[in-house]
């Protein structure tokens, strides 16, 4: 048996400045969402695998938080603990950056980069260069700032060049036996990955008006064959934010709970019966042990 036959495993840090699209990017190379996806940054503020097997490549990838540098509350704090801890554990690190953009606080988090580690930079969002002979010499200028393995452009939202990204990466995995079955996808469970797609609609859907003093807290998960009974709380900071979720006669929550219903449907492949109410729980963001009680690490 050849060595490009033998089994490779390895563990993938996506890292990058709040978003630069590394969920988007993360479900791209899955193909599957798992992480939620939003236009604001900071929404990603766990750890989430992702498990991808392809020939006898096991991709094993971390998706985490973008690095803050402008808050300083105990869930940021907590999150930056996070980005800094998965670099020292993985096998290949992606870092990510728009394309044609390289400002402070991506040089911020190239700057956690551990010594001798194998990091490809991404290059996301070429798609939406205007000009495309800006590209190379963007990457030359980027070649001069950090011995990268690798440096490959993509589009995460159209899927240019995932491929050739998978190709680069599986270069740098180690021989190993599989970590995952050959179907699996994530090591999350449905409890969380509900609480997920929740916050995601919560962040599509309540827009500037409430940008961040939310949560998600699933109170019951309970599986009677193929339906799923879910029972969540939406957690808000203030008890004037409860009224912003709700909307006006109940028809925002309605339909953030009827999104999230029928995207968790497509994802369990089953029926979903979703609860959703609104609780007030003041300064959980800045309470270690409330963030302890709503899953945060």
């Amino acid at each position: 048996m050849t060595e490009n036959m033998l089994p490779h495993t390895g563990f993938v840090a996506i890292v990058g400045r709040p978003n630069v699209g590394k969920s988007t990017l993360l479900n791209r190379l899955i193909g599957q969402k798992i992480s939620i996806v939003s236009r604001k940054a900071q929404t990603t503020r766990h750890r989430i695998t992702g498990v991808l097997t392809e020939g006898s490549n096991q991709f094993i990838f971390v998706d985490t938080p973008g690095f803050q540098t402008r808050h300083r509350n105990a869930l940021n704090r907590g999150m930056n603990r996070t980005v800094t801890q998965v670099l020292s554990e993985v096998d290949v690190i992606l870092f990510v950056i728009e394309s044609g953009r390289f400002g402070a606080e991506d040089r911020q988090v190239l700057e956690l980069m551990p010594k001798g580690a194998r990091v490809v930079l991404v290059i996301n969002k070429v798609d939406l260069l205007e000009d495309k002979g800006e590209l190379l010499p963007f990457i030359q200028k980027m070649n001069d700032e950090f011995p990268f393995a690798d440096i490959v452009p993509v589009s995460a939202q159209r899927g240019n060049n995932a491929p050739e990204l998978l190709r680069t990466v599986g270069q740098y995995l180690p021989q190993g036996d599989w970590m995952f079955g050959e179907e699996d996808i994530t090591d999350r469970s449905e409890r969380f990955l509900a609480s997920e797609f929740l916050r995601e609609k919560l962040f599509r859907l309540v827009g500037e008006e409430l940008p961040y003093g939310m949560a998600v807290e699933i109170e019951k998960f309970e599986v009677e064959g193929n339906l799923r009974r879910i029972h969540a709380a939406i957690i808000v900071d203030k008890e004037g934010h409860k009224g912003i979720v709700i909307g006006k006669g109940g028809e925002r929550l309605k339909r953030i709970s009827t999104e999230a219903r029928v995207d968790l449907e497509k994802l369990f492949d089953g029926k979903v019966y979703l609860e959703v109410w609104v609780k007030v729980k003041s300064g959980w963001a800045d309470d270690e042990r409330a963030l302890k009680s709503l899953g945060y690490e």
